[in-house]
C-alpha cells in the first residue's frame, strides 16, 4: 500500500510527525558514472522493503556538525588565481555559494606549506644565528593582494580567500603551520623536521615573553592580526602539521607533551590576550603516533586550553581515535587532511572517502573535514619537490583553466549542500563496522530547521537496495538501490531545499606519468575485490 504524501505537521496531543513538504535525494556511483544525480523521490510503503533496514532516530543524538571543506594552499590558490575571472567566479561559486556546493570550511598554511608554487617562506626571515625577538621583521608578503608583484600570501592565499568570503562571509578557516621560522629552530633550517628551540631565551630577560616559546606565541598573534587587516577571520590554528614528520619540505617535530606544553602555557594565554574567540585544536597528525590514552601522556589542565583535536588519515589504526575522544569527549574532532591520487580505483577512493571519513569517523564524532587540497593541476602539481600523480578536490588544466571533479568533491559535495553547519548528528542503523567492510554504512543529522538529512553508503562491488524509515514519523518505509561504492543522499525539510547540481566537467588530459609519490594507504584496499 502506498501512502499519500503530506506536511510535517506535529499534533500536541499525540507529538507524531507526518511526513516532510519537501524531499531531495542524489546518487552517486563510485565510478562517477552518477554525480549527484536527482532521483524521484521513493513512494512511502506500509511495509519495509527488501535490503537493509535503516532507521534514522532524532531522538538519539551525538555532535554538532561545524562544516566541511579542503584546503586552499599556495598551489591550490595559484591555480585558481590564474584562472580567468569567469572561470574563477564560477569555481568558487560552484564551491562556496549557500546556493550551490555550500562548502563551509578552508584550510589555509601559516607560511610556507608543501605543495607550493613559491620558494619555501616564512613571515620572520632572518638568517640562522640573527634573532628577532620583536617581530620587526614580519610580514606575511609585500604588494597589492594578486598583483603580478605581491609575495608570500599575498600572492595568491589572500586574495583567493578574500573573494571566497564575499562569496560566503560565514566560511570557517582553520590555519596551520609546517614550520617556525628557521632561526626559531635548532637546525637553523625550515625543512627536514628539527625543533623550536625549547627554554632558550631570545631578547633582553629571563621572562616566558623572552624564551623562544614566548617569541613563537606572539608570531601566531601577529598572524591572526595581519590576516585580519585584510578582513580574514581566523576561526581555528592548530600548532603544528603533522608533529611527527621530518619531512622534506617544511616540516617541526614536536612531541604530544610538547604540545600540550606550549598550548597551555604559551599559545593560550597569547590567544586569550587578543584573539580570545579563536580556536585552538591539538595534534593535527596521523594517529599511528597516539597509540595510547591522551590520559598517559597530558593532563587535563593542559588539555583545558584545547577546544578539539585534529587528524589526519594516512595511517592507522584509527581505533586510535578512541584514546583522544574518550579522555576529552567534550572536543570537537577535525580531520584535516586526507587526498586520492590521479589513479585511484573507485573502490579505494570511496573506502577513503565515502567509507573511513563520512561514514565511520562521523559515527565516531568527527564534527569537520577538511580534505588535502582543493586543487591541483592534471599532473598533481604546483609543488617544489617534483610530486606527481596525486589529485584535489578538483584537478584544473594548468594551460586553460579548465575544471574536473573528483570523487573528493562529490564526498564534500554530500555533506555541504545538504548538512547544514549547526546540525546535530542523529542515530542511524549501520552495517559496517568499520565504514569499507559489510553491508551499508549510514550516517545521518538532524538540521537547524528540524529537516533531515542522510547519507547510505555501499562499500560492495555490487548493487545493494535499503530500505529507510524516520522513527517517530507518521509515515512508511521507502526504498532504494545503491550502486556499488556509490552514496545514496536524502535530504527532508518544510523550508526550501538547495537542489543545484555540479556543474559539468570539462574536457582535458590527465597526464600523470611519470607519476613521483608515495604509496598512500587506502583502508580495506582489495577487501572487497573478487579473486
Amino acid at each position: 500500500m502506498i501512502m499519500p504524501r503530506g506536511r510535517v505537521s506535529i499534533s500536541r496531543g499525540q507529538n507524531i510527525l507526518t511526513v516532510y513538504k519537501n524531499e531531495f535525494w542524489t546518487v552517486t556511483a563510485g565510478d562517477l558514472s552518477k554525480k549527484r544525480d536527482h532521483i524521484k523521490t521513493p513512494d512511502f510503503h506500509e511495509q519495509s522493503g527488501e535490503g537493509y533496514k535503516i532507521v534514522i532516530d532524532p531522538s538519539r543524538k551525538g555532535q554538532n556538525w561545524i562544516g566541511a571543506g579542503a584546503a586552499i594552499t599556495d598551489a591550490a590558490a595559484s591555480l585558481i588565481w590564474k584562472q580567468s575571472k569567469a572561470q574563477r567566479s564560477a569555481l568558487l561559486h560552484e564551491l562556496f555559494d549557500p546556493q550551490e556546493g555550500h562548502f563551509s570550511n578552508i584550510r589555509i598554511p601559516l607560511g610556507a606549506c608543501e605543495p607550493s608554487s613559491q620558494p619555501y617562506y616564512s613571515y620572520d626571515d632572518v638568517p640562522f644565528g640573527q634573532h628577532d625577538s620583536s617581530l620587526s621583521k614580519f610580514s606575511i608578503g609585500k604588494g597589492k593582494p594578486g598583483a603580478p608583484d605581491a609575495t608570500k600570501d599575498l600572492k595568491y592565499i589572500v586574495p583567493v580567500v578574500q573573494e571566497i568570503l564575499k562569496i560566503n562571509p560565514s566560511v570557517k578557516i582553520m590555519a596551520s603551520p609546517w614550520s617556525a621560522p628557521a632561526w626559531m629552530k635548532n637546525t637553523g633550517n625550515m625543512r627536514m623536521g628539527g625543533h623550536l628551540r625549547f627554554g632558550e631565551f631570545t631578547g633582553n630577560g629571563y621572562s616566558k615573553k623572552d624564551r623562544f616559546e614566548g617569541v613563537y606565541a606572539q608570531y601566531f598573534v601577529r598572524y591572526l592580526t595581519e590576516y585580519r587587516k585584510y578582513g580574514i577571520p581566523i576561526y581555528a590554528i592548530t600548532i603544528q602539521n603533522e608533529p611527527s614528520n621530518a619531512a622534506e619540505w617544511p616540516a617541526m617535530i614536536w612531541n604530544l607533551k610538547e604540545l600540550a606544553h606550549f598550548g597551555y602555557e604559551y599559545l593560550r594565554p597569547a590567544l586569550d590576550e587578543s584573539f580570545p574567540d579563536t580556536k585552538l585544536y591539538f595534534w593535527d597528525g596521523s594517529l599511528n603516533v597516539l597509540n595510547k590514552p591522551l590520559a598517559d601522556v597530558i593532563s587535563r589542565k593542559e588539555a583545558s586550553a584545547f577546544d578539539g583535536f585534529a587528524f589526519h588519515t594516512y595511517d592507522g589504526p584509527y581505533t586510535n581515535i578512541f584514546n583522544a575522544n574518550r579522555f576529552m569527549p567534550d572536543w570537537d574532532y577535525a580531520m584535516t587532511e586526507r587526498r586520492c591520487m590521479i589513479e585511484e580505483t573507485p573502490e579505494d577512493a570511496s573506502h577513503i572517502m565515502f567509507g573511513l571519513i563520512g561514514n565511520w569517523l562521523v559515527r565516531q564524532g568527527l564534527s569537520s573535514i577538511y580534505l588535502w587540497n582543493m586543487a591541483l593541476d592534471e599532473r598533481g602539481l604546483p609543488n617544489m619537490v617534483g610530486s606527481t600523480g596525486r589529485r584535489g578536490v578538483v584537478t584544473i588544466d594548468h594551460k586553460t583553466g579548465k575544471v574536473q571533479r573528483n570523487l573528493e568533491y562529490y564526498m564534500l559535495r554530500n555533506f555541504t549542500q545538504d548538512v547544514d553547519p549547526g546540525s546535530v548528528f542523529i542515530s542511524s542503523s549501520n552495517y559496517t563496522s568499520d565504514g569499507y567492510t559489510g553491508g551499508l554504512g549510514s550516517v545521518a543529522f538532524l538540521g537547524p530547521n528540524r529537516s533531515i538529512a542522510a547519507h547510505i553508503y555501499n562499500p560492495t562491488d555490487q548493487l545493494l537496495k535499503a530500505t529507510i524509515k524516520i522513527n517517530g514519523f507518521k509515515n512508511g518505509w521507502q526504498n532504494i538501490t545503491v550502486p556499488a561504492y556509490g552514496v545514496v543522499t536524502l535530504h527532508k525539510s518544510n523550508d526550501d531545499i538547495n537542489e543545484s547540481s555540479p556543474r559539468q566537467d570539462e574536457d582535458f588530459e590527465l597526464n600523470p606519468y611519470p607519476a613521483n609519490l608515495m604509496d598512500d594507504y587506502a583502508p580495506g584496499k582489495g577487501v572487497n575485490k573478487k579473486n
